[in-house]
């Protein structure tokens, strides 16, 4: 079987089957590391405070990697535009999240950003927001999707950039951030009953795609099955070679006496 092997077509379709499992293999390692989703930035990096108009564009989703990112940015507060979330925790206690559309300086098409300005057990403790120019210092968070249903005047009943930009009429940033600082910019501090929501990097965690798992497995099949199917054809090939000389040995086999007959002189003229 070795001397057919090495015979240069099987050779020649050796290194063919062996440069298609390459490619299958590539693509098998290709979809092992795409099974893996990308979690949350480390925090090492999340924890840089970074201005906003460089971190994220408005108008487009917010991507894990931008997510979670501690920002600044300065501009003015809306106080027309405010509205309360019911149902949000703080230290276990149930209350509401007062958020108030902030418009961001140097944002490219003059949008706003929903600002967490603080949480509070009684609505009627919301206030309003500082008036001038404020420096805000917080963590950038994906919107959430918007929930139907009938609220309160002046309540939703989640935090959805989209439903808030039809509420208040202005472009949002498609996130909001939850306000750790607020410094106005005369440094004057104004008096509120609002508890700041603090919110800490989220967990390092990874999820797998197990589709991606089974292509990945698939692939790796593939793979195996080109140079297998090499090999099955080369035995094959081998095995024909075989019964060929099986039959060239049975038109020469011995005659009577154990002398070896050929053809007979009939067969010679014919």
């Amino acid at each position: 079987m070795l001397k057919t092997a090495l015979q240069p077509r099987w050779i020649a379709g050796l290194i063919l089957a062996l440069v298609i499992s390459t490619v299958f293999v590539l693509l098998s390692e290709w979809q092992f590391s795409s099974a893996e989703n990308e979690g949350a930035p480390p925090a090492a990096t999340t924890e840089e405070v970074r201005p906003l108009t460089e971190v994220y564009t408005p108008g487009v989703p917010l991507y894990a990697t931008q997510a979670d990112q501690m920002v600044s940015f300065t501009g003015s507060f809306e106080p027309g535009d405010q509205v309360l979330i019911p149902n949000r925790l703080q230290d276990g206690e149930e209350g509401y999240w007062v958020v108030t559309a902030f418009a961001v300086d140097g944002a490219p098409g003059d949008e706003a950003i929903p600002v967490v300005r603080g949480w509070t057990r009684d609505p009627s403790n919301a206030g309003t927001a500082p008036e001038g120019d404020v420096e805000i210092t917080g963590r950038l968070l994906p919107s959430e999707a918007p929930v139907a249903g009938a609220q309160p005047e002046g309540t939703v009943a989640a935090l959805s950039s989209a439903e808030l930009a039809n509420i208040w009429d202005v472009p949002l940033y498609s996130a909001f951030v939850t306000a750790h600082e607020t410094v106005p910019a005369d440094q004057q501090s104004t008096a509120s009953e609002l508890e700041r929501v603090i919110t800490g990097p989220q967990p390092q965690e990874k999820t797998i795609n197990w589709l991606n798992i089974f292509y990945a497995v698939e692939w790796f099949v593939f793979a195996g099955f080109a140079v297998f199917l090499w090999w099955r054809l080369l035995a094959d090939s081998y095995q024909r070679s075989l019964e060929e000389d099986d039959d060239y040995d049975d038109e020469y086999d011995d005659g009577p006496g154990g002398e070896p007959h050929g053809p007979t002189t009939s067969e010679v003229k014919k």
